[in-house]
């Protein structure tokens, strides 16, 4: 009770913070007059606000990003490719490796040529093997099918003399030894049999082990870089020469040795991947959609206002101001994490905002029983909000343990979906006991 006021100016704060942030940077107004009699002439005037600038809260670290709402494939536009990866030449026990393989090139192919939030994902299913691919912002198809559509190609190379060994490895500074990803049989992640490190065990065909051998026998004592598609990821130190197994060892952490074993599988498990689907979507489509869902969320809400003023009164319009602050507030978050924006996304965050009140009327109920057996207001308002603790916090655990099912095992929208629900029903919470009370204790104080 003490430190409601400093709740107060922390949540205006906030407020204050989250307004600035959601808005554009820079705001462009148009002026145009009517015509004037006798004067042919309409004049304008152009005017340019610069308003708050996110990236001065990132100066002191060094660090610049552009913030701003990134929209999905289905609102800003683009292509959307389904493969299918032709698995007959490859063993059965190997088919999924190679998938995973497949599905790393490709999405580090669209993460290098700057491609906004692409979405690259797989699906099985009775011995039939895609990858699903959604890149927003392109809509010429044939871009998109030479993006995707080659063999990875890896590559193990000296590096030249001059090369630095601190700066960031380049493919121009490497030669080329002959080596490549067809050489290789496999590669998996395991741990060192001495250190227990993390580290990354491939084999090498039969064909190619002299060769191997010969070339990595002369790199002994020095760095041998691994490069994929013309980038260069690795650059471990030989200790011997190489026949028929190798071990690659370097500090790794479990995850970054996984990640390595698929990069290596990737070229040494080449997969033909044949398109079966391609489809655009227009932005013009998506801009449509999108005014539509946001005219949707904004009569709801408008709607949830009403409904709350005309059953609580006083109560409801305080938690309707909260309930402004937590769509400011989960904007806020969008923006700054980022999350990528589609249709379903946005039913997620119109979802969330009927369930921020719930907790609302939960509450609101237990201070009326309070009132009506003689309580004071601010005795009601504490009785309230402890009593219904256990119901919202039951509630809201059930609805985030659902969203990270959804986000878990679904796909596509159904991701999008579960990522803005939870973080709705997450801040719900916020607003709802902080900030709802905050506003109500300055009423009803003693």
């Amino acid at each position: 009770m003490n430190n409601h006021k400093y709740l107060l100016w922390c949540i205006i704060v906030l407020t204050i913070f989250s307004i600035l942030f959601i808005l554009p940077s820079r705001i462009h107004i148009q002026f145009k007059t009517p015509k004037i009699p006798f004067y042919n002439k309409k004049i304008e005037v152009n005017k340019n606000f610069i308003g708050f600038d996110p990236n001065i809260l990132l100066r002191p670290f060094n660090l610049q990003r552009e913030f701003y709402f990134r929209k999905g494939l289905d609102l800003e536009g683009g292509t959307s490719l389904t493969l299918k990866a032709e698995m007959k030449d490859v063993e059965q026990s190997q088919r999924e490796i190679a998938l995973d393989a497949a599905k790393l090139v490709i999405e580090r192919r669209v993460n290098f040529l700057g491609v906004a939030e692409p979405i690259v994902q797989t699906a099985k299913g009775n011995n039939d093997y895609r990858i699903i691919v959604e890149l927003p912002g392109i809509t010429d198809v044939d871009k998109a099918i030479s993006l995707v559509g080659t063999t990875a190609k890896l590559e193990f190379r000296e590096l030249k003399k001059e090369a630095s060994l601190s700066s960031l490895l380049k493919y121009e500074d490497t030669l080329n030894i002959g080596l490549t990803g067809a050489d290789l049989k496999d590669a998996q992640a395991s741990f060192d049999n001495q250190s227990s490190n993390p580290v990354v065990l491939f084999s090498i065909i039969s064909n190619s082990q002299e060769k191997f051998y010969n070339q990595t026998e002369k790199l002994v004592g020095k760095r041998m870089a691994i490069c994929l598609d013309n980038l260069c990821f690795s650059a471990p130190t030989v200790q011997q020469g190489i026949r028929g197994s190798g071990q690659i060892s370097g500090g790794f952490t479990t995850e970054q040795a996984k990640q390595l074993a698929s990069q290596l599988n990737a070229g040494a498990l080449p997969v033909p991947l044949k398109i079966i689907q391609q489809s655009t979507l227009g932005a013009t489509l998506g801009d449509a959609s999108l005014k539509k869902s946001l005219f949707a969320g904004f009569i709801s809400f408008i709607i949830i206002i009403i409904f709350m003023i005309l059953l609580y009164g006083k109560m409801g319009a305080t938690a309707s101001v909260a309930l402004v602050l937590y769509a400011i507030f989960v904007l806020t978050l969008f923006k700054l994490i980022p999350i990528t924006l589609t249709l379903a996304g946005i039913a997620g965050f119109v979802l969330s905002i009927g369930m921020a009140v719930d907790a609302n009327i939960l509450i609101f109920e237990r201070m009326k029983e309070e009132l009506r057996r003689g309580k004071s207001n601010d005795a009601a308002l504490e009785l309230g909000f402890s009593r219904a603790w256990s119901s919202i916090k039951d509630s809201n655990i059930a609805s985030i343990i659902t969203s990270i099912i959804l986000f878990q095992f679904g796909t596509g929208i159904v991701r999008g979906f579960a990522v803005t629900l939870l973080i709705g029903v997450t801040v719900s919470m916020f607003s709802a006991i902080t900030v709802t009370r905050t506003f109500l204790r300055m009423i009803y104080r003693k």
